[in-house]
């Protein structure tokens, strides 16, 4: 596929790091030109990338710099897409609805750059991001080769009941309630798909979460064992927010595993 055919715009960015290069990418989803944060190691030979797949919403859990590089690093090609409505970006989002696609179409951006391993992609998804993330699995399970799930939602009306907070954001972005649109809430809930996913799952998760319960790790894990996927687990004596020293740690961990599968 030609990038032209993808991608909008390539537009570099200032780089805290001289060994990294950043780039903002707009690119085409469902028609909407929405836009990513591109990081790429100056290594000059084609590296396994990640799609990182932000949680929140609009400024919640917006793509950080600091997070991407930290991926990068590691010796990945990394593309964050900020979902449709965002950083200039068209649309509006919708909570893991038509805004999957704008991760969809973001593996794929990411699969034609030159400066990827298109046989080496991995997906990491945090908190809303973990939904994503098993999405994008299973849509293009041809082309991925490891998920990583760290804090993920998996059970979309479980986060309604659990988080009375968050209830108006929901029901203003899937457009009611799950009393009034419980199949909204369904088509959001990745824990019907995992079937089509084929490749190997890390789940990582706090099980003092008090934003995503522990309780959506262990859904995933019972469908997973349920349809005889490969997966491992990491549970930790943790909140949703690890340490800064620990998440740094956990994070080497898991693109070592990446790198493994």
């Amino acid at each position: 596929m030609n990038l032209s055919n993808r991608i909008v715009k390539i537009q570099r960015f200032p780089s805290p790091n001289p060994n990294i290069k950043l780039s903002i990418v707009a690119y085409w989803s469902q028609g909407l030109r929405v836009k990513g944060l591109l990081a790429e190691p100056k290594v000059g030979i084609p590296l396994p990338g990640v799609l990182y797949l932000r949680g929140g919403i609009k400024q919640v859990g917006k793509v950080r710099i600091a997070r991407i590089i930290q991926f990068a690093y590691q010796g990945f090609v990394v593309f964050a897409p900020f979902y449709r409505g965002n950083e200039g970006g068209e649309g509006e989002e919708d909570f893991c609805g038509d805004d999957r696609y704008d991760a969809f179409e973001a593996l794929k951006v990411l699969e034609i750059l030159p400066s990827t391993d298109a046989g080496s992609l991995h997906l990491f998804g945090f908190s809303r991001g973990g939904a994503m993330a098993l999405f994008t699995a299973a849509y293009h399970r041809k082309l991925v080769r490891s998920v990583v799930v760290w804090g993920g939602v998996t059970d979309m009306r479980l986060t309604y009941e659990e988080r009375r907070r968050l209830r108006k954001m929901m029901k203003r972005a899937i457009g009611g309630s799950v009393y009034k649109y419980p199949e909204r809430y369904e088509e959001r809930t990745p824990l019907s798909i995992v079937e089509d996913i084929a490749a190997p799952l890390l789940i990582i998760h706090g099980v003092h979460d008090d934003n995503v319960s522990i309780e959506h790790a262990r859904r995933l894990e019972r469908k997973l064992i349920g349809h005889s996927k490969p997966y491992k687990t990491w549970y930790f004596d943790d909140d949703h927010h690890f340490s800064p020293e620990k998440k740094r740690k956990v994070t080497h961990a898991l693109l070592e595993w990446m790198k493994m599968q």
